[in-house]
């Protein structure tokens, strides 16, 4: 059953720290000195729709539930909601939580750091000990990062290294995969470590010749493309599954099944040894540089030395406009696991990271009903209500702090195609998993009102019957998906016409 619900609006409690005091919006330090409570709008019945929302659900026929919450975002008025406390998978909208999170904790100006440390003086171009490439989490370190800390390396006046090269992943902890129910073979599901390389993706690419298959591994950017030995590639002549991966030691060993090559093609693949990878790669262009180093060797201590050169990242806000924008899940682990890290000042695991920030939003963001293992939304075992997601977004819409920096989502024709000139403007965070679909931010409805909103929907028993090894786009994914997307912007429309038409 769908209910209009009339009340009395949000609490308007600012809640941003000093953290968040360089966003456009004023940020109070202390409390304020009147309330910030809205005035409630006089309760008028809603204008009647052409179309109900219990109708839009049932069209959609997706199973499962389907909960939404929206509200006026100015006011904090809730005008309408359905099964609004029931938790769903939020998928990707997850990464807006991340977001408001690593905003308040860090600041966005935030910058993560990657060095070169040398654990001895250096002597007439020599490094009296060991070189050491010490991650500090930055989620944008790519294969061009690493070429130009060789060759400030280099400038430095740096020829020769003693000692032995080692690779140290930061205080984040390792995991080896951010979902254990995701194939092995997913670029979107790679390990998580403080020293991460090209979002931790290895380049796989293979071509049919007159003898056989070429099959190349690298680390490619469109500048360079440096090949790679920690991860291999064998061929098998077996017909499924695809891809199969086991721990080669020293190396991520992978096989491919000849029967699905064809001529040719590629993809990314997940690396599961990061600090190797990035170890690798730097030793090639340091190489390039005529610094010979010696095959990286991982340290868990921090090192201790001279800092030779440090990598910036960009600023936090920056990191975080392109997570929401891609969805990129190392991206959200990475930057929670830092502001877990600045708050707690340890942290164990993914699972305990994501429990203190579910702990924030309750606190912070009076969010009810949220239970994440993730910061990614990558695990379909997190859970979240449209409501308390709703509420988030009300709580936040005067500071300006998570739209400015939300994808702009184009609503399309009944034909598919954009629509450029939509009198509805729409910017949100989308969330996907196999049989579930999420979308919440804001919209902007013709008169020029604002509302927050959060739609989830799931079919978790679907979901949960699906084989964890052999879910690459199981059947009946893509038109559920479709349906769901359909039902969201007919939502979407009607709230244009009934509260701000």
């Amino acid at each position: 059953m769908v209910n209009t619900i009339f009340m009395t609006p949000l609490s308007r409690r600012i809640f941003l720290s000093t953290a968040l005091a360089g966003l456009a919006s004023p940020i109070w330090a202390a409390a304020p000195a009147v309330s910030l409570r809205p005035k409630t709008r006089p309760q008028a019945p809603p204008r009647r729709a052409a179309s109900g929302a219990e109708d839009l659900i049932a069209q959609a026929d997706l199973g499962g539930h389907v909960c939404y919450t929206v509200i006026d975002a100015k006011t904090g008025l809730v005008l309408e909601g359905n099964e609004a406390r029931f938790a769903q998978p939020p998928a990707s909208v997850a990464k807006s939580i991340t977001a408001l999170y690593a905003l308040e904790t860090l600041g966005e100006g935030y910058r993560f750091q990657t060095r070169l440390i040398a654990t001895g003086p250096v002597e007439n171009g020599e490094i009296k000990g060991d070189l050491v490439l010490a991650g500090g989490g930055d989620p944008l370190l790519d294969t061009d990062a690493l070429a130009d800390m060789a060759a400030r390396l280099k400038a430095a006046g740096v020829r020769s290294v003693r000692g032995k090269f080692r690779v140290h992943g930061g205080d984040l902890p390792f995991v080896s995969e951010i979902a254990p129910d995701q194939p092995d073979f997913v670029g979107y599901n790679p390990s998580v470590s403080g020293l991460s390389l090209n979002f931790n993706r290895v380049y796989f690419e293979w071509k049919r010749g007159s003898n056989g298959y070429q099959i190349l591994m690298d680390a490619r950017t469109d500048k360079y493309r440096p090949d790679v030995r920690m991860a291999r590639m064998s061929i098998s002549g077996r017909k499924s599954p695809v891809y199969t991966y086991r721990d080669g030691g020293d190396h991520d060993a992978w096989t491919v099944a000849e029967s699905a090559l064809g001529k040719g093609g590629s993809r990314w693949l997940p690396v599961r040894k990061p600090e190797a990878y990035a170890g690798e790669v730097f030793a090639t262009f340091a190489r390039a540089h005529g610094i010979e180093l010696s095959k990286p060797k991982v340290m868990r201590t921090a090192p201790m030395g001279t800092v030779l050169v440090t990598r910036q990242s960009a600023p936090l806000r920056v990191i975080l406009r392109l997570m929401l924008k891609y969805s990129t899940n190392l991206t959200a682990e990475l930057v929670g696991l830092t502001a877990t890290m600045a708050r707690k000042g340890r942290v164990a695991s993914l699972a305990e990271s994501a429990r203190e920030m579910s702990g924030w939003a309750k606190a912070t963001l009076d969010m009810e009903d949220i239970r994440l293992v993730d910061h990614s939304g990558l695990n379909g075992t997190s859970r979240l209500s449209a409501q308390a997601m709703a509420r988030a977004l009300a709580k936040v819409y005067k500071q300006d702090a998570l739209k400015p920096i939300l994808k702009k989502i184009v609503l399309r024709d009944g034909d598919g195609r954009p629509m450029k000139n939509h009198p509805i403007k729409v910017v949100a965070k989308t969330g996907t998993l196999y049989f579930v679909s999420a979308l919440a931010g804001y919209m902007t409805a013709p008169d020029g009102t604002d509302l927050a909103f959060a739609i989830f929907a799931a079919d978790t028993k679907r979901r949960d019957a699906l084989d964890p090894s052999a879910m690459d786009r199981p059947a009946g994914t893509r038109s559920w998906n479709n349906r769901a997307k359909q039902m969201q912007q007919k939502l979407i429309e009607r709230w244009g016409a009934v509260y701000g038409s």
